[in-house]
This record gives structure tokens, C-alpha cells and sequence, in this order.
């Protein structure tokens, strides 16, 4: 035998009984500048009926960046149809373990002259991995599945990651996460390196040694001209902070627009009457009919109701619970007109009201302020993006083979959620982290805050057409959060919903696909309480699409807007404190304007959540777009069609919304898809 011939991996394809095929087996390394290795590569070639013994494919080649890798092949024997190609990398002594990133493998037969077969990869590889099995053609169902092994194959897959993802529970109550202990754990498929724009905190930094109250506002105001005066938004914030509507505003347009809800009758601890609140609703018009018309809103903050606050610089906080009413008025602003700072009424929890002496009402609406910081912090932003990103992360790998449609659609918006996740309960959840040392609500009081929180969320409530049409926002003239969240749902429900027309025929095949049942069931299980409306089992297409849409939305566009929108609104410290220095008063007519400097945090407590938002609000510069894509499988056919729609859907509604931004004094990019990133990713 010559020695071309003992280099030759045996392969045979079905319908094939001649004793000697010969194949040319093509080896793609991806182009990335650190994708080649040292590594040496092993691959078999697996038929439905045998398998041929590994064979040596860089022996006398280099697997370098964009390289490919050849080797031929002659067959002795029957193995039926070629169903898949195993790769092996083994560590070659004295050499680094770098891992490699295989683009694909094609398979060609000489004989026939037809086009080679193509096993995609597009992912890292590492000798700890062990055999790593190719599979070519479109995704698929389990039920479209034609040979036995493949679906063997499948299940066994997901065995293996059922053993390397499991369930942890980091609060009480609340969506469970992956039970990681080191980034190591994570792999190189679903670990990522994010490069932020610069952040300028020069100015910031040298406040450290002042664990000491600001002297006044125009110590603020100086500060503020370093640090925000180049920020357009934050400018508007510290122009209009104290005024009315813009209190409305923020509620509708901030970095938290999912707490105001329209209301039709008050709360009954909400200490007010019809007489008390004439004065501020339009003449000839009573509370009873603005309630009726639909003109009442309200924020509640009950979630927080007998939380204590954390200890800041040896200092105690204070938390509170408010309730703010708000009324729509003849000019179409949303506007604050009774604040009540904790939920029982009495005499030493006045309501507040626009009447009241201006330093009163100022610091009340601070209050509000400061207790939506908690709220937005771990509910909005953590809760109903980061966790909610980990939760369809960690089933997805778990209970969807790489085969399944979904798992194809779904990994690249939550693929980077262990990692920052991960990170986040290492850093800013963690003793001495950002929460521990300078937030009001603390470390102590996130499990009762989570799991309280995860209670009331409501599957409705993480659905944008139900959330703004219940809470009533919807059709504000001035609600831009709601207007665009609709638009953007909008775009993906019908790219979901086209990407499942492709693999589903029917309901029938909803209810009849396992694997996707198993999906949606280890979701429910895992994330939150039964009564919370989540889907137990899916009977509709329709189901599924909604179902999806809400997992893609809170994992792109929801986190674009808490989390891309915290810095602006923040640096202007007063309007968006993160603790407060003293109880909540319990009389009215006390307090000056330098009364309020006393409530406000400590000054480094102050520049080290601004330096914390800077880096969180900073984009990464290689950030993928909403529903871009680097994964091969949609730069396919149909698939690429689907993609090319939804993206130019997308790109119609950023130039919408940058048209309207340029007639706003405050304008509202959070939702232009432009710089909504793909994923959680900070």
C-alpha cells in the first residue's frame, strides 16, 4: 500500500457497493485571526451504517487562520449514508493548547462529479471537548429526522448538556440561573470579549476620600459641567428635573417606562379625596371622571414596602414605598399631582401635593425618584432582561439539540447572558460590589426584593402589545417607549413567526414536537410562579411565536432601553439618586432647599454609581445589531430572506424615529434598532 493510500479515511455512501470510492474531504478553519492551532486534528466520517476509524488531517498541514486543510479518501466497505463528520482535537507536546475555530467540513465525491456536502461547525473547538459530531443540511424538527442515529444523536447531545447546564437558585422565588461557579466553565462557545467605547470618568475619580454630603447644588452643578455637559439628554435632565411634566416624562420616556400604569379607581392606602385633588384636575371636571376618562395614573412601589435600607459610608439609608398619582392634563403632560411616601396611611405619612411648599414637594418627587432606582436596578434592568436572558439561555442548551430551528434562532440572543450574568453576581452583586457599598437597597434585601418582584410579574406584562395596552400607555401622545417597543415587537413577532412557518406546518406539529415542549416546560419550572400566565405547554404556532418574540425582545430591545438609558438620567445626581441619607419626612413645611442636600447620597458614594453607570451605558464597539447575524445557517435561502426583511423593517423604523428625534428637545434613541445590541451583553 502506497503511502497516499494508508493516509486515506474509509467512506462509504449509501447506494455505494463498489469496494474503492475515493472522496476529497475539505477541512475549513474560520478566518478569525486567532482561529488556527497547534492542535492536532483527527476525523472520521460516521454512516448509517458504520464508521470509519479516525484519521490524521494536519499531519503534514497547519490548521492556520482561514486555512483549509485536504485530505483524500477511498472507501472499503458499506456505510450507508453519510450522516455525519467527528473531529478530535488532541494537544501536541511542548506545544500551547490554543483552541481551534472550525468553519466547516465539505465532503466530496470524485467519482460523481457531484457538489460536495457541507458540515457546518462555525464554532470553537478544544481537546477537552472529545469527539465533536458535524452534521449537514437545514435545521430540523425531531419528527423530520429520516435515520435512527440522528435522532439518537440528538438525544444523546442533549444528555450531555443536561449534565453540564444544570439548574441553580440564586434567590428564592425568582427565575433560576445556571449553576456555574468560574468562568472557566463556560467554554469558549459561550464565553465573549466586550470592548467598550472609552469611558471618560477622569473627572470622577478623585472623589474617593469625600464619604461626606455635597455642600450644595453648586458644588453639583460643577461636577455636572465636567462630567455631563457634553451629554444632550443629561443637559434636558438638569434643565427641566424639578419641573412637573418632566417628572411625567421620565415616567413615560425614562430609564424605568415600565411602572406607570393607568388606573380607574385609587388605591384604597392612598390617603386623598375628590376635594383635595379639584384643585389640579381641569374645571368642571372631577376625580371621579378623569378616573373614568382614563386620565389617572399611578406608580406603586408596594414591592419595596418594609425593605430596610443599607448602611453607606458606616451611615444607615432609608428606603420607602410610594405611591404617586398622576393625571393627564389638557396639554397632554403627564403630571404628578399626590405623593404618598409609604403604603399605611396616618399622620406622620402626609400626602404630598403640588400645593405644598416647593422644597416639600421637591423632595418628595426625589423620593420617587430614588425608590424607582432600586426598582429599575433589580427589577426593570436585572430581573426582566438579564435573568430572563439566563432562564431561555440555560433550557435552550438543556432541552434544544443544535438542530432544532430554535435553538438556531434563539442562541444568538441569549449566548452571551452566562457570562455577563456570571459576572455581575461575582462583581456588582457581590460583597464589597457596587450594590454592597453604595446602592440604598444594599445586598441584604435582594432576595426579598427578587422574589417578591418575580410574584407579581405577569407573563402579559413581558409581552409589549398586552404590557402598554394594560397599563394604558399605549396610545399617549407622548409615550415614545410604548410607540417604539410597539413598532420593534412588531417586526420580530412576524420574523419569529416567518422562521416558524418554515419547520411548522401546523399546530399538529406544535403538540407533537418534544423536544420543544420540554422547552417550554423546564422554562415554566425554573423561572416563575404558576399563577403568572406563563404557557405550560404550547397548542399553537401562534403560542410559540408570542412565546419567542418575548424572549428576543427582552433580551435586545427591552435591555436597550434600561440599560443604554441609565447614565443620562443619572447625572444629574438629584433627579436620580441611588440612596438617601435620612428617613422620609413625616410633616410638611420643614425643609428648605438646602434641607434636600442632606438627603442626597455622600459625594464618592455619588461619583462611584456615576462611574458604574458609565461603564454599563457604554455599547461595545464590535456590538451586533438587533437580528444581525454571524452564524452561517442564516445567510441560507430562506433563511437569509426572512433576516433581509426583518432587517430592512428595522432600519425603517430607525430612520422613523431619528426623524422624530430631530423635532424633540428630549428626544428618545433608546429603541432606534441601530443601537439596539442583538443580546445582554453589559
Amino acid at each position: 500500500m502506497t503511502t497516499r493510500d494508508r493516509a486515506c479515511l474509509v467512506l462509504i455512501v449509501s447506494g455505494m457497493t463498489t469496494s474503492c470510492q475515493e472522496f476529497d474531504v475539505t477541512v475549513y478553519t474560520s478566518p478569525g485571526a486567532t482561529c488556527g492551532t497547534y492542535n492536532h486534528l483527527w476525523l472520521s466520517l460516521i454512516g448509517s451504517q458504520s464508521q470509519t476509524p479516525p484519521i490524521s488531517v494536519n499531519a503534514d498541514q497547519h490548521l492556520l487562520p482561514g486555512s483549509t486543510c485536504l485530505v483524500s479518501v477511498r472507501s472499503n466497505g458499506l456505510l450507508g449514508q453519510l450522516i455525519l463528520v467527528r473531529l478530535r482535537l488532541e494537544a501536541q507536546t511542548g506545544l500551547p493548547d490554543v483552541d481551534w475555530h472550525c468553519s466547516r467540513v465539505e465532503v466530496g465525491q470524485r467519482a460523481a462529479g457531484s457538489g460536495a456536502q457541507v458540515f457546518l461547525c462555525d464554532r470553537w473547538l478544544r481537546p477537552a471537548d472529545g469527539d465533536v459530531d458535524l452534521r449537514s443540511g437545514a435545521p430540523c424538527l425531531m419528527a423530520d429526522e429520516t435515520e435512527e442515529k440522528l435522532k439518537q444523536h440528538r438525544v444523546q447531545q442533549l444528555k450531555r448538556q443536561q449534565q453540564l447546564f444544570r439548574w441553580h437558585q440564586f434567590v428564592g422565588g425568582a427565575p433560576q440561573c445556571a449553576s456555574l461557579s468560574s468562568m472557566s466553565e463556560l467554554g469558549p462557545n459561550l464565553s465573549y470579549t466586550h470592548r467598550s467605547q472609552p469611558t471618560n470618568v477622569h473627572y470622577l475619580k478623585g472623589f474617593n476620600n469625600r464619604p461626606e454630603p455635597w455642600t450644595g447644588l453648586s458644588e453639583l452643578e460643577t461636577v455636572f459641567a465636567h462630567t455631563g455637559d457634553h451629554n444632550s439628554v443629561a443637559r434636558v435632565v438638569k434643565a427641566h428635573w424639578k419641573e412637573d411634566w418632566f417628572f411625567g416624562y421620565q415616567c413615560l420616556n425614562g430609564c424605568n417606562p415600565l411602572q406607570v400604569r393607568q388606573v380607574r379607581r385609587l388605591p384604597p392606602n392612598l390617603a386623598v379625596t375628590s376635594d383635595r385633588l379639584r384643585p389640579f384636575l381641569p374645571k368642571h371636571s372631577s376625580l371621579e371622571e378623569e378616573l373614568q376618562k382614563g386620565t389617572v395614573y399611578l406608580l406603586d412601589y408596594e414591592v419595596l414596602d418594609g425593605l430596610p435600607g443599607n448602611q453607606i459610608n458606616g451611615k444607615q439609608t432609608y428606603l420607602s414605598a410610594p405611591l404617586c398619582l398622576l393625571h393627564l392634563n389638557q396639554q397632554d403632560q403627564l403630571v404628578p399631582i399626590a405623593i404618598q411616601l409609604q403604603q399605611t396611611p396616618g399622620p406622620q405619612n402626609p400626602v404630598f401635593m403640588p400645593s405644598d411648599p416647593g422644597s416639600d414637594w421637591l423632595l418628595a418627587k426625589i423620593w420617587v425618584h430614588c425608590m424607582d432606582f432600586q426598582c429599575h436596578q433589580l427589577v426593570s434592568h436585572y430581573m426582566r432582561t438579564h435573568m430572563m436572558a439566563e432562564l431561555c439561555c440555560v433550557a435552550t442548551l438543556r432541552q434544544l439539540p443544535d438542530q432544532h430551528p430554535l435553538h438556531q434562532l434563539l442562541m444568538p440572543h441569549v449566548r452571551t447572558s452566562l457570562q455577563i450574568n456570571l459576572q455581575a453576581r461575582a462583581s456588582l452583586l457581590a460583597p464589597n460590589g457596587i450594590f454592597d457599598q453604595v446602592v440604598g437597597s444594599g445586598l441584604n434585601i435582594i432576595p426579598s426584593l427578587l422574589s417578591r418582584a418575580s410574584a407579581r410579574v405577569r407573563y402579559r406584562s413581558l409581552c409589549v402589545p398586552d404590557d402598554v395596552s394594560d397599563r394604558g400607555v399605549d396610545n399617549l401622545p407622548h409615550s415614545y417607549y410604548a410607540q417604539d417597543a410597539l413598532r420593534i415587537w412588531d417586526a420580530l413577532h412576524r420574523f419569529v413567526s416567518s422562521w416558524l412557518d418554515l419547520f411548522y406546518n401546523g399546530d399538529t406539529d406544535v403538540q407533537t414536537d418534544t423536544e420543544l415542549q420540554n422547552w417550554v416546560s423546564d422554562i415554566t419550572t425554573h423561572g416563575f410562579p404558576e399563577n403568572s400566565g406563563f404557557p405550560l405547554c404550547f397548542h399553537t404556532k401562534a403560542e410559540v411565536s408570542k412565546f419567542v418574540t418575548m424572549f428576543i425582545y427582552s433580551c435586545s430591545a427591552l435591555h436597550a432601553a434600561v440599560n443604554f438609558s441609565q447614565l443620562d438620567f443619572a447625572l444629574w445626581m438629584p433627579n436620580c439618586p441611588a440612596s438617601m441619607m435620612r428617613p422620609p419626612p413625616q410633616v410638611k413645611g420643614h425643609l428648605s432647599e438646602a434641607d434636600i442636600m442632606t438627603f442626597l447620597p455622600d459625594v464618592n458614594a455619588t461619583c462611584r454609581v456615576l462611574m458604574t453607570l458609565a461603564v454599563l451605558s457604554q455599547p461595545g464597539v464590535d456590538f451586533v445589531p438587533l437580528c444581525h447575524y454571524k452564524e452561517a445557517i442564516f445567510t441560507q435561502d430562506a433563511h437569509r430572506r426572512l433576516v433581509d426583511r426583518v432587517q430592512a423593517d428595522l432600519r425603517a423604523i430607525s430612520d422613523d424615529i431619528t426623524e422624530r428625534n430631530n423635532h424633540l428637545e428630549s428626544s428618545y434613541p433608546y429603541l432606534c434598532p441601530t443601537g439596539i445590541d442583538n443580546s445582554v451583553a453589559i
